[in-house]
């Protein structure tokens, strides 16, 4: 249940308005809990209902793109898409044995990855925007440097608090029945 509810509150994040001098971006500073949302439900969804994740994910990309934004629909959008598949499969890597190590692993993959691969498709699909070169290239990843910082820390900070939460409310539930115990004797 807490894997919809997460990936439910990343997708939630992604319609509140920021408000502010940056107010044209989505949200602030990349600062969202969507990699953490699909690594939690890599881990701790059921596999037969990944897809469920990606739907809501790419629908939301749909209606961002077009109708709140109106930007133009490109097919990098689609290399976005792969992305979400390949974190809900990275998330599946934390199913057997969840780690503090392996989820902070898991959530700067994630930042590293997203960085990658979507300044590269926005590089190749938006020849407008930045030179077809190496140079232009490069300008695509310069210009994405100042997000990439709330990219690393949303990442980390929510896989921490996703995957901690059920440690949390197991620690909780279980000092609450040992304090019941003691009220049940007495």
């Amino acid at each position: 249940m807490l894997a919809y509810i997460f990936v439910l509150l990343a997708v939630a994040v992604r319609f509140l308005p920021f408000a502010g001098p940056l107010s044209v971006l989505p949200h602030a500073w990349h600062f969202t809990p969507l990699a953490a949302s699909l690594l939690f439900f890599g881990a701790r969804g059921t596999r037969r209902q990944m897809w469920i994740p990606l739907l809501l994910l790419a629908a939301t990309d749909v209606i961002l793109t077009k109708y709140v934004y109106a930007f133009t629909f490109s097919w990098d959008q689609l290399v976005t898409w792969a992305w979400y598949a390949a974190i809900l499969w990275l998330g599946t890597g934390l199913r057997e044995k969840t780690t503090l190590w392996r989820v902070v692993g898991a959530a700067l993959v994630s930042s590293f990855s997203f960085f990658l691969i979507s300044n590269f498709a926005v590089w190749a699909a938006w020849p407008q925007m930045y030179p077809r070169s190496f140079s232009g290239l490069m300008m695509s990843y310069t210009a994405a440097l100042p997000f990439f910082r709330g990219t690393i820390e949303s990442d980390l900070f929510f896989s921490l608090a996703f995957f901690g939460t059920p440690v949390f409310i197991h620690a909780l539930s279980a000092r609450l029945g040992r304090s019941g115990n003691h009220a049940a004797a007495a």
